[in-house]
C-alpha cells in the first residue's frame, strides 16, 4: 500500500480545536469537515475550500451552545448531507430543508442507500430515517450507547458498535450469504473503531486491540499493540472500497480520527490544534498511453482518469475479483479490463459500466466497438454482445462474419407503441444467408437466403426494417414481420438509414437516391450527382449528404420535414404528420406519405385525419363516404356522449370501406338491425347475402326480395343466373330458355337429360341439340341425342367431338362393324393430341400395327415397339429397327442394339456403333461373321486412320493391332513423334529390331537436339560411347562425362575428361583436371599422343617440374619424324590419293610437297563431282587454281548455270565462247519447250546476261497455264526496268502491257506503265479495267493533260459518291474508296463481309495509319479485335507496335496492366498462329516468342505493383528486364531496374543500375556505345551490344537527381560495386552459370533463374516455388483483378496450372 501526502486543509490552531466529524461524498467530488464551532467546511476533491454553512440547534431559544454535531454523511446520490446532533435531531440539509426530529441524542450516521439514513441514538436505538417519507423507524434497539456504524461493501447491511462491547448485524438483504442477525459479538472494550471487509469484521477500541472476527462473531486473529507504550487507544476505523483493507486510527495526543474516501483518500483529524491532513492511498498507480491515469485502489477496483479533461470513472468487480489489466480501446473510449472469471467493459463517455460472466479464454477475444450501445466480443467462431450498464451478456450467436458491417443490433434507439424493450441483431448465418434475432425474446424472428453473396446489412433503429445488399450491388429490403423482400436499386454504391428515422439514402452510379417512405419502395427520389457520397450527418435540424467530386466537396441538404414525417408516424402523433403533409406539394413521395397515413390513421380509427388522406390523394368516393362517416360519430358523440367512432353503424360503414361485409353484417346484427344489413347487400346487389340474411331472420319481405332479385337479374342481363333462380323454383323450362338465350346450351342440355318430362319435348330438345352443334359442345349434344334413341347422329357428334370411347362403347351396342374403324380414328386423334403411349393400344385394336410400332417409338415405348415389331412379317416395317437400334445405342445397351441393327440389315452400323463405344472385340466379331477379311481390314485401318486424324493413338492401336497390323500402328507413333510408344509396339511386335530401332530413333533425336531423349536410346542400344560422342559435339561436357562414368568405367571416365579439358584450354583445364584428381594424367597423356602444345600449357600452370620431360619426348618426336619423312613422303602421299585419304594427304603434301598439293586437291575435287557434292568439288578446284576443269566438270554434268557463273567470275575472256556452245547444246537437244525457256532464261539471269534473260522470258507462251505466262512476263518486265537501258525497257514494257491487259491484269499493266512514266497508257488500263477511282486520281495528277478522263470519270465519280452500289460492282475498289476517305470503321465493316485475308489487308493499313499518327494503342486494339494473322508482310508493323509500347513513359505502374495485358495477349495469340503456319521455328517466330516474354514481365510487374506485398516481385522483374535490353531501350530498363531496387533496399544493385543508367545517358549523348563499360555485367546474360537510345527516357531534372543520389553513395563508401550471388557462385538473376555454362530455366513469373524448389508447368516452363507461393496467397487475400488476370495468362500460356496451386477465382 501506498501513502501520499497531498496537503494541509486545516491548520493547526492554539488551544484545542476539535473537528468532530467528517465524511467524503459518494461520487468522489466533496469532502464535508465540521469543526467545534458547529460550521460545516464543504471541500473539492483537491483539497480546496468550495463552501461552508452553519448548523443549528432544535429549537433556537437554547441557543448554539446547546448542542454538538456526533455525526454527518452524504446520500448516496451526493446531492444532500444528514447531520446527527446530540440535541436528539437529524438535520438533512438541501434547499434549507430540514427534517427527523429524534428522541435521543444522535451519536453516528450511515446513508447506505438511497432515500435511507441509518443513525444511532444515545438509548441504544439504531433507526432508519426515510427521506422520501420524511418518517423515521426503529429497525431493532439495545440497553446500551450507539458507538459506531459500519456498513458492508454492497451496503445491504449494517454492523451497530455499543458501549457494553455488543456488536450488532442487520441486514437489509443478505444476497443470498444466509449469514445470521442480532447479537453478533461482545467485544472486551466499547467497540469504537469498527470496520466490515470483504471476509471479516475488524473491531478496535481503548484495549489497544485490534481483533477480526469471522463471519459469524468468531475471532480469526489479534493485534495487541498493548505493550507498546507509545501506542493509545484505536478511535476510529475505515475500508477500502473493495474491503479488502481497513485502516485504523489512534489517540497518540492528537489523532483523533479518520476517513476513507471511498475511492482512494484518508483524513487523519487532530483534536489539539484542529490539524487536517490529507493522503492519497492506492496499491499501485501507472500512466497509460500518456493519456490516462490508471489508480489501483484495490485488487478489484480501479479509478481511470482522463488527463486532459480530468474525468475519472470507477472500474470495480462487483464479484470482488481481482483485475489483471486494463486497456483502453475504441478511440480511447471504451474500457475493456478482465478478471479471473469476469470481463469488464465501460464507456468513458457514458460512464456506464458493465461486468458480465467470462471465462478465461487466452485473451484471443476481438472487441468491436463501432455501437456506442453495445460492445461486440467475437472468439471462437461465436459472438457476444455486452449492453453496457448491463452486468449479463445480452446474447450470443454462432457465426464466421464479423466484419461490423455484416452485423447489426439495435437496442430501444427509438420508442415505439407498444413496445418496452425493443432489442435486436442482425447477422450472418453464411455468407448468402441473413437472421435476425430478438434478443430481449430470445427467440429468431426470420432467416433470408440470398442468390448472391451479401457485403453489407443494417436494421432501421426500429428493428422492423432490414437493408442488404448484395456483392452485385444489388440492394434489398426485407420487412421483418411481414417476411417480403424487395429489390429497391441495382449499382449501389452507398447505402444508409438517415440518423432518427426510417428514411434511407443511396448512391446508384452517378444518382443520389433517398427514400422518405421506405415502406413504398417504388416512390424514390433521385438527384443527378458527379462524385460519390462519402458520409451522412444529422445535427442542429439538418441532414447532409457529403459527396465528394474529384478535389471538391459538395453538400445536399434533404427535406427534413419529410424525414420528420416519419418519425412522427412512429410515434403516433397523425395530427403532426397531417399538419406536415399538409405544408408540400403533390409529389410521387408526398402521395406515398398520404396513403401510408391514411392506412395507418383507418387502422387507428382517426376517421377525420383519413378522411383529410383521401382528399389529398385525390379519392372522391372515399373523402364523400368517409365524411358522411364522421358525421354520424359526430352527432352520436354530441347526443349520446362518449367516443362516436365506437357506435356500431360506424363501425359497420369503416367495415364495409374495408371490404369486410361479414364484418359489417355481424355489427348490424348485434344490433338487430336486420333491415340495415339487407339493406346493405342491396345497395352492393350483393343478393345472394341479401335473400341469406332474410331467410335467416324469416324476413316477411323475403318473396319480395327474390322477386326483386330476378327482376334485377333480368333487366342487367344476367340471363344465367336468372336461370339458375328459375331452376331453384323448379320451372325448369323458363330455366332451359333463359339458359339458351344466355348461350349456354350445355347447361340446358344437362337440365334436360336429368329432367324425362323434357326430354319428351322434340322441339325442346332439337333447340338444344342446334344450339350445342352450334357451340361446337359435340360430346354433350352426343349424350343428348343417345337419351332420345337417335343413335346414328349420337356417334356422329361423339366422334365430332373427339368422345371416342363414349362413341366406340356406342357401336358396340348399336353398330358393330364400326368398332375397328373406330378404334384407329381413336388413336389417330390421341396421337394428334400428342397422347402416343394411349395410342399403342387403340392401333393394335384397329390391326393398324405400322401405326402402333410409330406411336410406340413417339411414346418411347421401346419394348412395346420391339414386341410389335417381331410379330410383323410385313417388310416395310424393318425401317424402324434402325431408328430402336439407336435408342438402345444411347442407352448403352449394345447387345439389344446389335440384334436390331441385324434384323435391319444394318450390319455397318452395329459395327460402328461398337467402335465408337471403345468395344473392339465384338466389333471385330460381327465384323468378321457378316464380312469378308479384306472388306474388314478396309475398314478398321480407315477407322484407324480417323481416329489417328482426332488425335486418339491408344484407340487407333487397338484397331491396328485387331486386324494384326502393327507395322501401321508404329507408322502413326513415329508419325506423330511418340517414340516411347512405338519403341513399346516394337518390343512387342519385333523384338529383333528393338535395338536397331533405338538407335534409329536416338539419331533422329539427336539431330532435332533433343538430346536427353537421344541418350536413353543410345543406352537402350547399348550405344554409350555414341551418347559420349553426341554430348561431345554438342559441347555438353558434363553430359559426356556422366555417360562415361556411369556406362564406360575409369579408363572412359578419364579420356572423356582429358578430352574436355582440352577443349577448354588453359586455367580451365587446369582447374577442371584438378577437380577430378587427372592432372598428370591428362600431361602424360597429351605428351604420350604428341599433343605437345596442351601439354606444356597444362605443366606451365600447375607442374612446371614436368616442362623438361615434356621436352624430351617432343624432341625424340620431331627427331623420329624428319628421319621417317624424307624416305615416306612420297609414298604415303600417293597412298593417301589411292586411299582416298584425303586429310592425311594433304597433310603430308602440305608438310612435305607443296608441289604435290594441287594434285590432291583436284583428285579430291574429281571424287566430289563423281559423289555429286558439286560445292565442295568446285571449292577445291578453285583452290588448285584450276577453274577451267570446274569449267569442264560442270558442263559434263549438264549444269550450264554454274559453268557459266565460274567462267564469267574466273575466265571472263573464254565466256562469250562458252555462251554460244551452250546455245548449239540447247538447240542441239531441242529443247524448245517453256521448260527449257524458263531454265535457259533462269541460267542467262544467273549469269548476268540481262538483255538474254528478258527475251526468253518474252517467249514463254502456254495459254493452259496463264499464271506461269504473268510470272515470267512480269519477270521480264522486272529486269528490263532494273538492268536494260531506257529506251530497251520501254520496248519491253511496251511489249507485256498490252499481254498483261488481255489476262484482264490491269493493275500490273498499268503500275509497269507508271513504272516507264507511261501515264496515258496506264490510264486507258485503269479505264479499261473500271478503276475509276485510280484512273481519277492519275489523271488528277495530270490535270492539263486528260481532261477526256477526267470528264469519262466524273460521272463514275458522282455515282460513287452518292450511293455505295460500287460494293455490289467491285468491292475492292469500295474498300479502296472508304480507305482513301479516311473511312476506316466503315471500310472494316465491309471487308469483314469478304474473306479473312481482305479483312486483315485493310487492318493493316488502318494499323498503319494509327502507328503513324501516334496512335498504337488504338493500333493494337485493332488486332485485339480482329486476330493476329501470322502473315509476314504483318510482321513489320507487329514489330513496330512492340516497339511504340516499349518506349511510352511512365508505364511501369498498376494503372498501365490492362495496356500491357493487351499487347500480351495480342502476341500470344500471334505464336499460337505462328506454329501453325509455315513461319513456325522462323527467326521471326523466335523474335515474337521473346517479345512475348518481354511483355509478360512489364504485364506482371505493372500487376505486382498494385499489391504491397508483390513488391519484390515487380523489382525482380525489373532486374530480370535488363536481359532483353537488345529490344527494350537500355537507359529505361537500368532506370527503372536502379529505382525498384532502390525502394525495396536492395542497395549494391540499385547503385550499380543507375550508375550504368548514367553511363549509357553519357554515351547517347556521344552518339556512340564504344566507350561504356561493363566490367559490372561480366559473367552475366545482360548483353553488351545494345541500340543507342534515340532519346532518352528522363528528364535532366530526374538524371540529376540519380547522378547526386549515385554520387552520394560513392562517397558513403558504404556499398561493394558487386553484384549478388547465388549458390552458382554466379550473378543472382543470370540464367546462364558462369563456371558451367549451364543454362537454368527462367521463372515465368520473376524471370530469374530456377534453381531448386520449382513448379513445373506441363510445356517444360517453371517457376520458383516460393515466389509462385507468395504470389498465390497475394492474389488469395487481396483479389486483386490484375494478378489474376497474370494467373489465367499463365495458364493458357503453360497448358493449365501446377496441381498444387490453388484456385483464386
Amino acid at each position: 500500500m501506498q501513502l501520499k501526502h497531498l496537503k494541509t486543509l486545516l491548520t493547526p490552531q492554539e488551544g484545542a480545536a476539535k473537528v468532530t466529524c467528517m465524511a467524503w461524498a459518494p461520487n468522489n467530488t466533496k469532502f464535508a469537515v465540521c469543526t467545534v464551532d458547529r460550521v460545516v467546511l464543504l471541500y473539492d476533491e483537491q483539497g480546496e475550500r468550495r463552501d461552508k454553512f452553519s448548523t443549528k440547534p432544535l429549537d433556537p431559544k437554547f441557543g448554539k451552545q446547546s448542542y454538538a454535531v456526533n455525526d454527518m454523511v452524504f446520500s448516496p446520490d451526493s446531492t444532500k448531507i444528514a447531520i446527527g446532533q446530540s440535541d436528539n435531531i437529524i438535520f438533512v440539509y438541501r434547499i434549507g430543508e430540514d427534517w427527523y426530529c429524534s428522541l435521543s441524542a444522535v451519536t453516528c450516521l450511515l446513508w447506505p442507500a438511497e432515500h435511507a439514513i441509518i443513525y444511532g441514538l444515545v438509548d441504544g436505538k439504531v433507526r432508519l430515517a426515510n427521506t422520501q417519507t420524511n418518517k423515521s423507524s426503529t429497525i431493532y434497539g439495545t440497553e446500551s450507547c450507539v458507538v459506531s456504524l459500519a456498513s458492508n461493501v454492497s451496503g445491504k447491511g449494517i454492523l451497530s458498535g455499543h458501549a457494553d462491547g455488543t456488536v450488532v448485524r442487520y441486514f437489509f438483504d443478505d444476497e443470498g450469504s444466509g449469514e445470521s442477525q442480532g447479537k453478533l459479538l461482545m467485544h472486551p472494550c466499547p467497540p469504537y473503531a469498527l470496520a466490515w471487509g470483504a471476509n471479516s469484521i475488524m473491531v478496535g477500541g481503548c484495549d489497544k486491540k485490534v481483533v477480526a472476527y469471522g463471519r459469524e462473531g468468531h475471532i480469526l486473529q489479534t493485534f495487541d499493540y498493548s505493550r507498546d507504550r507509545s501506542e493509545k487507544e484505536f478511535t476510529v476505523a475505515a475500508t477500502s472500497p473493495s474491503g479488502q483493507s481497513v485502516v485504523f486510527g489512534s489517540f497518540d495526543r492528537s489523532v483523533q480520527g479518520l476517513l476513507g474516501k471511498k475511492q482512494i483518500k484518508l483524513h487523519v483529524v487532530f483534536i489539539i490544534c484542529s490539524l487536517l491532513e490529507l493522503f492519497d492511498c492506492c496499491l499501485r498507480r501507472a500512466i497509460y498511453k500518456n493519456k490516462f491515469e490508471m489508480t489501483y485502489v484495490g485488487l478489484s477496483q480501479v479509478i481511470v482518469r482522463n488527463l486532459s479533461t480530468g474525468t475519472r470513472v470507477v472500474l470495480k468487480s462487483y464479484y470482488g475479483y481481482e483485475i489483471e489489466e486494463v486497456k483502453i480501446m475504441g478511440k480511447d473510449r471504451y474500457l475493456v479490463a478482465h478478471t479471473s472469471d469476469t470481463l469488464l467493459l465501460g464507456d468513458l463517455l457514458t460512464n456506464k459500466l458493465s461486468e458480465v460472466p467470462w471465462p478465461s479464454s487466452g485473451g484471443n477475444e476481438k472487441f468491436f466497438f463501432e455501437n456506442e450501445t453495445v460492445c461486440m466480443i467475437f472468439n471462437a467462431g461465436e459472438l457476444s454482445l455486452v449492453e453496457y450498464s448491463n452486468n449479463e451478456i445480452l446474447g450470443s450467436v454462432r457465426t464466421e462474419f464479423m466484419n461490423p458491417h455484416l452485423i447489426s443490433v439495435r437496442l430501444n434507439e427509438r420508442k415505439q407503441r407498444g413496445v418496452e424493450d425493443n432489442k435486436k441483431l442482425a447477422y450472418l448465418i453464411d455468407i448468402k444467408t441473413v437472421a435476425v434475432v430478438d434478443l430481449a425474446g430470445g427467440y429468431n424472428l426470420g432467416t433470408i437466403s440470398h442468390d448472391s453473396k451479401i457485403d453489407w446489412l443494417e436494421l432501421n433503429e426500429t428493428g422492423r426494417k432490414l437493408l442488404f445488399r448484395d456483392k452485385k450491388l444489388r440492394l434489398h429490403l426485407y420487412d421483418i414481420e411481414t417476411g417480403v423482400k424487395t429489390t429497391v436499386l441495382s449499382f449501389c454504391s452507398y447505402v444508409q438509414w438517415v440518423p432518427g428515422s426510417d428514411v434511407v439514402v443511396a448512391q446508384n452510379r452517378g444518382n443520389l437516391c433517398i427514400w422518405y417512405s421506405i415502406d413504398s419502395p417504388e416512390s424514390i427520389t433521385m438527384f443527378p450527382i458527379k462524385g460519390d457520397i462519402v458520409d451522412l450527418e444529422r445535427a442542429d435540424g439538418k441532414t447532409d449528404v457529403i459527396v465528394t467530386e474529384g478535389v471538391n466537396t459538395l453538400t445536399y441538404t434533404l427535406d427534413e420535414g419529410l424525414i420528420e414525417f416519419g418519425t412522427a408516424i412512429d410515434d403516433g402523433d397523425y395530427d403532426r404528420a397531417t399538419a406536415f403533409l399538409e405544408t408540400l406539394e403533390m409529389s410521387p413521395e408526398t402521395e406515398a406519405m398520404w396513403k401510408t397515413l391514411s392506412k395507418l390513421a383507418l387502422e387507428a380509427r382517426q376517421l377525420h385525419i383519413a378522411e383529410r388522406c383521401c382528399a389529398a390523394l385525390g379519392d372522391v368516393s372515399t373523402v364523400r363516404f368517409l365524411h358522411q362517416t364522421n358525421q354520424l360519430a359526430d352527432k352520436v358523440t354530441e347526443e349520446m356522449g362518449g367516443d362516436g367512432t365506437t357506435f356500431y353503424q360506424v363501425q359497420a360503414r369503416v367495415a364495409k370501406l374495408d371490404k369486410n361485409f361479414k364484418l359489417a353484417e355481424m355489427h348490424y346484427m348485434e344490433q338487430n338491425a336486420t333491415d340495415e344489413a339487407i339493406e346493405m347487400y342491396q345497395e352492393l346487389h350483393m343478393w345472394d347475402d341479401c335473400i341469406a340474411v332474410a331467410e335467416a331472420k324469416g324476413h316477411p319481405e323475403l318473396n319480395s326480395l327474390r322477386g326483386n332479385y330476378y327482376h334485377w337479374l333480368t333487366e342487367t342481363g344476367q340471363d344465367e343466373r336468372a336461370g339458375e333462380v328459375k331452376e331453384s323454383e323448379g320451372d325448369f323450362q323458363g330455366a332451359i330458355n333463359l339458359y339458351l338465350k344466355a348461350g349456354l346450351p350445355a347447361k340446358a342440355a344437362r337440365l334436360a337429360i336429368s329432367r324425362p318430362e323434357i326430354t319428351s319435348n322434340s322441339e325442346t330438345v332439337s333447340r338444344i341439340a342446334t344450339n350445342l352443334i352450334k357451340g361446337e359442345f359435340y360430346e354433350r349434344a352426343g349424350d343428348l341425342y343417345e337419351k332420345i334413341r337417335n343413335n346414328q347422329r349420337a356417334l356422329e357428334c361423339y366422334c365430332k367431338g373427339g368422345a371416342f370411347r363414349k362413341a366406340v362403347e356406342l357401336a358396340r351396342l348399336a353398330f358393330p362393324a364400326e368398332v375397328v374403324k373406330l378404334e384407329e380414328a381413336w388413336g389417330d386423334y390421341l396421337v394428334q393430341q400428342k397422347q402416343m403411349d394411349a395410342a399403342i393400344n387403340h392401333f393394335i385394336e384397329a390391326g393398324c400395327s405400322l401405326k402402333a410400332i410409330e406411336a410406340a417409338i413417339a411414346a418411347r415405348q421401346w419394348k412395346k415397339a420391339v414386341h410389335i415389331l417381331e410379330l410383323q412379317e410385313d417388310s416395310a416395317a424393318a425401317k424402324y429397327y434402325v431408328k430402336i437400334a439407336q435408342y438402345y445405342t444411347s442407352m448403352q445397351d449394345y447387345e439389344m442394339a446389335e440384334q436390331l441393327f441385324v434384323k435391319g440389315g444394318h450390319i455397318k452400323d452395329a459395327i460402328d456403333m461398337y467402335t465408337t463405344a471403345g468395344r473392339w472385340e465384338e466389333a471385330h466379331k460381327l465384323a468378321v461373321k457378316c464380312m469378308t477379311e479384306e472388306e474388314v481390314m478396309a475398314l478398321y485401318v480407315s477407322r484407324a486412320q480417323e481416329l489417328e486424324r482426332d488425335g486418339k493413338f491408344k484407340e487407333a492401336e487397338r484397331l491396328f493391332a485387331t486386324v494384326k497390323q502393327p507395322d501401321l500402328a508404329i507408322a502413326m507413333y513415329k508419325k506423330n513423334r511418340l517414340f516411347d510408344d512405338v519403341i513399346r509396339l516394337v518390343a512387342k511386335y519385333h523384338p529383333d529390331l528393338l535395338t536397331e530401332t533405338h538407335l534409329h530413333l536416338a539419331k533422329e533425336l539427336e539431330a532435332e537436339s533433343r538430346l536427353s531423349e537421344a541418350e536413353y536410346h543410345f543406352m537402350e542400344a547399348g550405344e554409350w560411347k555414341a551418347a559420349v560422342h553426341m554430348y561431345r559435339v554438342n559441347d555438353m561436357w558434363e553430359d559426356a562425362h556422366r555417360v562415361a562414368k556411369t556406362h564406360g568405367g575409369a579408363g572412359a571416365q578419364k579420356q572423356v575428361a582429358y578430352l574436355w579439358a582440352r577443349s577448354l584450354g588453359g586455367e580451365a583445364a587446369v582447374k577442371l583436371l584438378n577437380k577430378f584428381g587427372l592432372l598428370e594424367y591428362a600431361i602424360e597423356s597429351a605428351a604420350n599422343n604428341f599433343a605437345f602444345d596442351f601439354a606444356f600449357d597444362l605443366a606451365r600452370l600447375s607442374c612446371k617440374e614436368k616442362i623438361p620431360e615434356i621436352h624430351l619426348k617432343h624432341a625424340i618426336y620431331l627427331e623420329d619424324e624428319l628421319l621417317f619423312l624424307g624416305m615416306c613422303v612420297c609414298v604415303n602421299c600417293s597412298r593417301y590419293v589411292h586411299n582416298k585419304d584425303w586429310a592425311n594427304a594433304q597433310r603430308v603434301a602440305e608438310g612435305h610437297d607443296p608441289e604435290s598439293v594441287s594434285e590432291v586437291l583436284v583428285g579430291q575435287a574429281k571424287f566430289c563431282f563423281e559423289q555429286k557434292d558439286f560445292q565442295k568439288a568446285e571449292a577445291f578446284l578453285l583452290r588448285a587454281q584450276r577453274p577451267e576443269l570446274a569449267v569442264k566438270h560442270y558442263k559434263d554434268a549438264d549444269m550450264w548455270s554454274d559453268a557459266m557463273r565460274i567462267c564469267k567470275e574466273y575466265l571472263p575472256n573464254k565466256l562469250s565462247i562458252l555462251q554460244e556452245e551452250y546455245e548449239r547444246e540447247t538447240s542441239k537437244k531441242g529443247v524448245r519447250g517453256v521448260e527449257g525457256l524458263l531454265e535457259q532464261a533462269r541460267e542467262w539471269e544467273q549469269s548476268g546476261e540481262y538483255s538474254r534473260a528478258v527475251e526468253c522470258y518474252l517467249k514463254v507462251k502456254d495459254d493452259a497455264n496463264t499464271a506461269l505466262m504473268e510470272k515470267c512476263w512480269m519477270k521480264a518486265a522486272e529486269l528490263s526496268i532494273k538492268f536494260l537501258s531506257g529506251d530497251r525497257a520501254v520496248e519491253v514494257i511496251q511489249v507485256v502491257g498490252p499481254r498483261l491487259t488481255h489476262l484482264r491484269k490491269y493493275n500490273a499493266a498499268a503500275e509497269l506503265y507508271l513504272n516507264m512514266d507511261l501515264i496515258k497508257e496506264a490510264i486507258d488500263v485503269f479505264i479499261e479495267g473500271e478503276e475509276w477511282n485510280k484512273a481519277k486520281r492519275v489523271a488528277k495528277e495530270l490535270e492539263p493533260r486528260f481532261s477526256k478522263t477526267r470528264s469519262h470519270t466524273a460521272q463514275t465519280q458522282k455515282h460513287l459518291t452518292t450511293s455505295d452500289s460500287l460494293v455490289g460492282v467491285d468491292v475492292m475498289a469500295a474498300l479502296d474508296m472508304y480507305a482513301e476517305r479516311g473511312q476506316w470503321e466503315k471500310c472494316l465493316d465491309t471487308a469483314s463481309k469478304q474473306n479473312f485475308k481482305i479483312l486483315h489487308k485493310y487492318v493493316a493499313l488502318y494499323a498503319t495509319h494509327l502507328i503513324k499518327e501516334e496512335d498504337a494503342l488504338k493500333a493494337l486494339q485493332l488486332y485485339v479485335q480482329h486476330g493476329a494473322p501470322p502473315y509476314p508482310q504483318n510482321f513489320n508493323i507487329y514489330k513496330r507496335l512492340f516497339l511504340d509500347f516499349i518506349n511510352l513513359p511512365n508505364t511501369d505502374g498498376p494503372e498501365s496492366y490492362r495496356m500491357w495485358a493487351d499487347l500480351r495477349n495480342f502476341l500470344l495469340q500471334l505464336c499460337e498462329n505462328l506454329i501453325k503456319s509455315s513461319e513456325a521455328n522462323s527467326p521471326a517466330h523466335e523474335d515474337f516468342e521473346q517479345m512475348l516474354l518481354t511483355v509478360h514481365y512489364y504485364a506482371t510487374r505493372s500487376a505486382a505493383k498494385g499489391v504491397e506485398q508483390l513488391m519484390s516481385i515487380a523489382t525482380k522483374l525489373s532486374v530480370s528486364l535488363l536481359r532483353h535490353t537488345e529490344l527494350i531501350p537500355a537507359d529505361k530498363a537500368f532506370y527503372e531496374a536502379g529505382l525498384a531496387c532502390r525502394a525495396v533496399g536492395w542497395e549494391n544493385m540499385a547503385f550499380i543500375f543507375l550508375n550504368h543508367f548514367l553511363d549509357l545517358c553519357d554515351a547517347t549523348e556521344e552518339g556512340t556505345l564504344d566507350a561504356l563499360d561493363h566490367s559490372d555485367f561480366l559473367d552475366t546474360d545482360i548483353p553488351f551490344e545494345v541500340p543507342v537510345p534515340t532519346k532518352l527516357c528522363v528528364t535532366d531534372a530526374q538524371r540529376e537527381q540519380i547522378r547526386d543520389w549515385v554520387l552520394m553513395v560513392s562517397m558513403d563508401n558504404r556499398l561493394e560495386q558487386v553484384l549478388p550471388r547465388d549458390e552458382r557462385n554466379t550473378y543472382e538473376a543470370s540464367l546462364v552459370a558462369a563456371n558451367t555454362g549451364l543454362r537454368s530455366l527462367p521463372c515465368v513469373l520473376t524471370g530469374y533463374p530456377v534453381l531448386r524448389n520449382k513448379i513445373e508447368f506441363s510445356v517444360g516452363k517453371q517457376a520458383n516455388k516460393e515466389d509462385w507461393n507468395r504470389f498465390l496467397m497475394a492474389t488469395k487475400t487481396t483479389h486483386s483483378p490484375e494478378c489474376q488476370d497474370v494467373l489465367q495468362f499463365i495458364s493458357q500460356w503453360c497448358g493449365g496450372l501446377p496441381a498444387s496451386g490453388f484456385s483464386v477465382y
